[in-house]
């Protein structure tokens, strides 16, 4: 298999690396950092946006703070293109993952169960140190060179919470590209556009859902990660997020 490949097929790992290689080992505090910095016009520094390698020639998603209904909150904004932004969180995974968002503009010609369709207008990803004894042998032995070729720290499991316009909410499965990466759809079609919707995830249940059969506990989190992405289908969209923070 040839480097490029590998880089396309783990492209999505990509959104943990930056901040886990630039602070490797560290230990943050036991909150994520508010999107918005002291300023409130310019994304916090604990956020790091990245890409697809520039091989690729993909236009970065854009992530910016705006102000709605009073609020400031983080705007997710893609065209034909591919951006998450990650922020480096090294621990136990704390008991909750709350956030609200919402969905102006979906993708309703993304299909998140094929390679072609592979995009999301919204999501918020949670970055696991799996113990590689865990992973079945073919995955553990691609993660492993995959590791080797991009000299990068791609994480063992990555847990992906969905807003999807095709599939309803409850619905799961593995990302076409890689099973080290799992999706499970929050709101779907029948969620209505316009409107902030809440969520409250338990994570170490939503781990043992997708992950359970590999692993018997949690392992610790590395990252949490916002990404939005119309790069295979070509679509537009447009989506906010607010107030990510871990709760007891």
């Amino acid at each position: 298999m040839g480097t490029t490949l590998l880089r396309h097929r783990f492209a999505i790992y990509l959104i943990a690396t930056t901040l886990i290689i630039t602070w490797p080992g560290a230990v943050f505090s036991q909150n994520l950092a508010p999107f918005d910095a002291a300023a409130g016009v310019a994304l916090h520094p604990a956020w790091v946006a990245s890409g697809l390698p520039a091989d690729k020639a993909v236009p970065r998603s854009r992530f910016s703070l705006v102000p709605l209904a009073g609020d400031t909150v983080l705007e997710l904004t893609t065209n034909a293109s591919y951006g998450v932004i990650s922020h480096a969180w090294a621990g136990p995974a704390p008991r909750h993952l709350s956030w609200r968002w919402r969905l102006e503009r979906g993708l309703p010609q993304a299909d998140i169960a094929t390679k072609p369709g592979d995009d999301a207008a919204l999501k918020v990803c949670v970055m696991f140190d799996q113990p590689l004894a865990d992973i079945p042998f073919g995955q553990r032995a691609a993660l492993s060179l995959a590791r080797a070729v991009t000299g990068q720290a791609l994480p063992a499991a990555t847990l992906c919470y969905l807003w999807d316009s095709r599939y309803p909410a409850g619905s799961s499965g593995a990302n076409p590209y890689s099973a080290r990466v799992r999706y499970l759809v929050l709101d779907g079609p029948a969620s209505p556009n316009s409107q902030w919707v809440t969520q409250r995830r338990h994570v170490a249940e939503d781990f043992a859902r997708l992950f359970g059969q590999e692993s018997r506990s949690t392992p610790p989190v590395i990252a949490v990660a916002v990404g939005a992405d119309s790069d295979n289908t070509g679509g537009q969209s447009l989506a906010y997020l607010t107030q990510l923070r871990w709760n007891p």
